[in-house]
């Protein structure tokens, strides 16, 4: 498989798929409690991908790269999708999927080895006004379509993806400077498998296990389960982790323009979600705020998906000519 075809793969994986995850989570959450859920997802994900990681001979058992990706998966598994599926019990997933598309937002306002680069931009900061604009205007839509007693539960869902939302930034800082190995699935199984112990030694803490009954868990939550381990845990988290080795971050991070509409087609389709005008405006500011933040990584003079294309296009042209000299000779031996 080419790479042109692995990349295009990986979009899908992290534009279509990662939008759908949040109403899996959504429609697992019938079946199953939170952190038990998340624990199971992790878990059973972690195990999978170690195993293959074991099966073509990965340095699996290195201490040192165990505490460096059990710290990530903390942040980003159990911190951030552990907390956002908490808060899913009170918010729809078209809400938690437009919370988190403010995560760049914070990615900016996190990473202060380049505030100096990001706050002499008058782009940049125009975005972040914007945006954080756009996710005040958001929320206060959300609150005010609440239906009456349930605006307390829904500010501690909303509360509690903002949060989720800083967490999976704070562990994508980490991670950064990793990001040029080759081999991602080691590090994606070890952040899987310590995710998913965490998650589940918290559900016991919260007595989970004492809720949930094998025998009345729908069969819609069971397919959510395992629609979120291999689509989501697998295949879009690892399509996220791979395209950072080959593309710029700008590039990679413009699935959040896409997931928030992904995951309101699918709520609106498949579980008859809906927002309101206000929240509807919000959404739009949000995604024009991040949109605005990464603008010059998208549209400079030369990007690595430019270079990458006029090599292509080098390479297919080369290749004609080689196949007219070929024909040029035969004709002339006959």
């Amino acid at each position: 498989m080419n790479d042109r075809i692995k990349i295009g793969l990986a979009f899908f994986g992290i534009y279509i798929v990662w939008g759908t995850t949040f109403l899996a989570i959504s429609f697992a959450l019938k079946g199953f409690p939170p952190f038990i859920l998340s624990g199971l997802r992790f878990s059973i994900a972690g195990i999978l991908l170690f195993a293959y990681a074991v099966l073509i001979g990965g340095k699996v058992w290195k201490l040192a790269d165990w505490k460096k990706s059990g710290m990530v998966g903390l942040l980003v598994l159990t911190g951030g999708t552990g907390l956002l599926t908490w808060g899913e019990q009170y918010v729809s997933s078209t809400e938690a999927c437009t919370i988190e598309a403010a995560g760049p937002l914070l990615f900016i306002a996190a990473d202060r080895k380049n505030w100096s680069f990001y706050f002499s931009n008058k782009t940049i900061i125009a975005g972040l006004l914007t945006g954080f604009a756009g996710v005040i205007l958001f929320l206060s839509g959300s609150l005010l379509s609440s239906a009456t007693g349930q605006a307390e539960l829904k500010t501690g869902g909303i509360f509690a993806i903002i949060i989720a939302t800083c967490c999976w930034v704070s562990g994508s800082l980490l991670v950064k400077k990793d990001h040029a190995q080759k081999d991602v699935s080691i590090p994606i199984a070890q952040q899987l498998i310590v995710a998913g112990a965490s998650c589940l030694f918290i559900s016991v803490i919260r007595n989970e296990p004492d809720e949930i009954s094998i025998v009345d868990i729908p069969a819609i939550a069971w397919f959510s389960l395992v629609y979120s381990v291999l689509l989501g845990s697998i295949v879009a988290y690892f399509s996220y982790q791979y395209l950072l080795t080959v593309m710029k971050p700008a590039i990679v991070s413009t699935h959040t323009y896409i997931n928030p509409v992904v995951a309101l087609l699918a709520g609106t389709l498949l579980a008859g979600e809906k927002i309101s005008t206000i929240q509807g405006i919000g959404l739009l500011v949000i995604l024009g705020g991040v949109f605005l933040t990464n603008i010059n990584g998208l549209f400079s003079k030369k990007p690595e998906w430019y270079k990458t294309g006029r090599l292509f296009r080098w390479i297919k042209k080369q290749k004609r000519r080689d196949m007219a000299t070929r024909r040029s000779f035969i004709k002339q031996r006959l």
